[in-house]
This record gives structure tokens, sequence and C-alpha cells, in this order.
């Protein structure tokens, strides 16, 4: 395992646009409050899955992991599913996302949407802790406490952490700090990373929706294949 991937730059300054506006509609729309998801945490989950599966990779994360925009079937993680198929790999995605997840509200979800069989979790958290300039030590410890809730959960489970990035409002040396939040945690905790989950998509007008900021179809596409990378190895 590679856990020392140098995490690309975005390609365009109009990433900047990007995070700014997933701030304001990523924490709105779709949106739960904590008592709803404490009532009834799986409506929020989609089971993506072929007849006798038994073992589960379970995508964790904010909007982008949800498909903000489009049809749950047209997120990322059903197009994994869809790789998976193809190879005849006994695996059943779990689409766990949640739009305007922060750290924080994710590790108070995680223990609801845990259960037997996951293989793989994935976390995809973060980008909307560093757009709300919350303290770099408490999406650090929510990310590990994260990893810790799964290994004492799910002691055989493997982890990968999807790394973000965020613009420089908050000043340079915060924005460095943030990104190297992800590699650090991953060589650490010695789980799998993925360099960044918007590489080659972020910032792309034509690669995302009419907000500039969630990925199209094919945005989607690009984005399931920077998950693929780190995911197929491990399979």
């Amino acid at each position: 395992m590679d856990k020392s991937k140098k995490i690309p730059s975005f390609p365009r300054p109009l990433m900047f646009c990007y995070f700014l506006i997933l701030l304001l509609i990523g924490c709105g729309d779709k949106s739960v409050k904590k008592d709803a998801i404490k009532d009834n945490p799986a409506e929020k989950t989609e089971t993506i899955t072929t007849e006798g599966s038994d073992k589960k990779i379970l995508f964790f994360g904010d909007s982008l992991t949800a498909g903000y925009g489009l049809e749950m079937g047209q997120a990322f993680p059903t197009l994994i599913q869809q790789k998976i198929d193809s190879l005849d790999l006994d695996y059943a995605v779990i689409n766990a996302g949640l739009s305007g997840e922060t750290t924080a509200s994710g590790k108070n979800r995680l223990e609801w949407v845990l259960e037997e069989n996951i293989d793989i979790v994935i976390i995809e958290l973060g980008a909307n802790d560093g757009l709300r300039g919350i303290p770099l030590s408490e999406t650090e410890s929510n990310l590990k406490s994260m990893v810790d809730t799964v290994r004492e959960t799910l002691p055989n489970a493997r982890i990968i952490l999807a790394g973000m990035k965020i613009p420089p409002n908050m000043g340079p040396e915060y924005t460095k700090e943030f990104e190297e939040i992800f590699p650090k945690l991953a060589s650490s905790e010695e789980i799998y990373l993925i360099p960044f989950l918007l590489e080659n998509v972020a910032g792309i007008p034509h690669l995302n929706q009419s907000d500039g900021i969630h990925p199209t179809i094919k945005g989607q596409k690009l984005v399931a294949e920077n998950v693929w990378k780190v995911l197929q190895p491990i399979l």
C-alpha cells in the first residue's frame, strides 16, 4: 500500500469558487437534523447490491458521496458497484452519503450505519470543516475518532480515507495544514488514502452541474476512477 502519494494541486483557479459555494449549498439542501438521523438513520443509505453478495463496502461522506443533484444511482458509489459486478466480485456497495455532513456530525452518525459484513469503509469528510474554519485539531480528532469507531466495531474492516482540499481563504497556513491532515492521518493510522477525491474534476465547468460544485454524471465517472485506483487493488 502506498500511503505517501503526493496530493495533486487543483487544475484551475475556479476551484476557489467551487468550494465557497459548496459550503452554502452542501450544508443546506438535503440536510437532516441530528434527531431525525437518530430516529431513522437507515433512511439516508442505499445498498447497491447483486444477489448473493455477502461482503459490503460502506461509502460514508457528504453531498459528494450522496450524489447531490443526481439520482442516487448516478453517484460514484453506484459506478463502483458496476465495476465490481463487471469483475464478478462478491461485494455490495452501501451509499451512506449525507449532504452537509461535517466531521463532527459524521462522528455522531457513523455508529448508526456500521453493520455486519462490512469489509471496507471509505470515509469522505472534512471539506465542510475547512470551509467553516473549524480548528484543524478538531477535524483531525473527529476523523481519527471515526477510524477508531470502525476498528472497535469492525476490527477486520479495511479503511480508506478520501483526501480533500480547500481554497486559501483561511490563510495559507490553515490551508496547507488542512490538506496535510489526510496523508498524515492515513500514515499514522496505517490506512489507505485517496490523495484527492476530486482530482481532474474540481473547478472544471463541464464536469460540474450548474451550481459549479457538484460533479455531473461525467464528473462522477472521473471521481469513481480516483476511488477505484485505491480500492481495486485491495478487493
